[in-house]
């Protein structure tokens, strides 16, 4: 009777750790295409996001000529886009904490967005997040045209402390 009643108790510990998993996963699905979908999680496709990292040529510090401070100047100036375009949109990102791949065509557009939410990071709602991010690409364009795709996977927490035109006079 004991293990019975351990069995029963362990599957359904089980059961509600994989449906709190698939709740908080997102929409984990390819697209209509069979293709990536423009934002998801890091962990999601693994064979697909491999294919895609690899077929970028260049990263954003090549793309930038190697100049590391032209590179986190563009990069942080992304970021406070991104933050002013969650407060235009009322979207709430203070205390989003989290790892950003992205990766950019030759002319600055974003074509994917890879990211996960660090264990410090606030809770939200991941779809919600997915929506806001593909509406951030579709209105957002790098500032870098460059010869070949590009990508870049860093760590990002907002609200954004560093401003690049404060600091710089840009």
């Amino acid at each position: 009777m004991k293990t019975v009643v351990k069995s029963i108790a362990f599957s359904l510990c089980f059961m509600l750790a994989s449906f709190t998993m698939t709740a908080q996963s997102g929409n984990t699905s390819l697209n209509e295409d069979g293709q990536l979908p423009k934002v998801f999680l890091i962990g999601q496709h693994e064979e697909e996001f491999e294919a895609l990292t690899m077929s970028y040529e260049s990263d954003l510090l090549t793309a930038c000529e190697s100049d590391m401070n032209v590179a986190f100047k563009k990069w942080m100036s992304m970021m406070e886009e991104m933050e002013a375009y969650s407060n235009q949109i009322e979207y709430d990102l203070d205390g989003v904490k989290a790892w950003f791949h992205f990766f950019w065509s030759t002319d600055g557009s974003i074509e994917h967005i890879a990211y996960y939410l660090r264990p410090n990071s606030k809770n939200l709602d991941l779809d919600e997040m997915n929506a806001f991010l593909t509406s951030f690409m579709n209105n957002y364009k790098f500032p870098l045209v460059a010869d070949a795709k590009y990508h870049h996977y860093t760590g990002a927490t907002f609200p954004v402390f560093f401003q690049t035109t404060a600091k710089t006079g840009n």
